[in-house]
């Protein structure tokens, strides 16, 4: 899923640093514009897949509503957000025998789980 967010870049005499005003304590920097816009492309992405969902992504503001000074401007960043890429540890119990035959059988526990639960759900892996 494509996301946008507007970020303030920044001019020094090394180059430019990038912040998303949306997105607290995401920065980035590069020694030219392309390489900031390059590095704010991937520090966006990976900090969206860090902390957030699809129903916890922050609006993007106006960049019209965006204030700063004579050596920053502001650019639209346009990343891919990954639905479902983050994974999480579950524990479960399961019956003795059961176990022993999907072993046997050399079943992915993980998928065959995952498979179950988009099943179960109606959704589409």
């Amino acid at each position: 899923m494509k996301v946008i967010y507007p970020a303030v870049f920044h001019y020094e005499d090394e180059g430019f640093w990038v912040e998303f005003p949306d997105l607290n304590g995401c920065m980035t920097q590069g020694d030219s514009q392309s390489e900031a816009y390059i590095n704010a492309v991937e520090a966006m992405e990976l900090f969206l897949q860090d902390d957030y969902t699809v129903d916890t992504l922050p609006a993007a503001s106006s960049a019209n509503k965006i204030q700063t000074d004579k050596d920053s401007f502001v650019v639209f960043v346009c990343g891919e957000f990954k639905v479902n890429e983050k994974a999480v540890k579950k524990t479960l119990t399961i019956p003795f025998w059961l176990n022993a035959q999907a072993e046997k059988a050399g079943l992915n526990f993980s998928q065959t789980l995952q498979e179950a639960l988009c099943k179960k759900l109606n959704v589409v892996m």
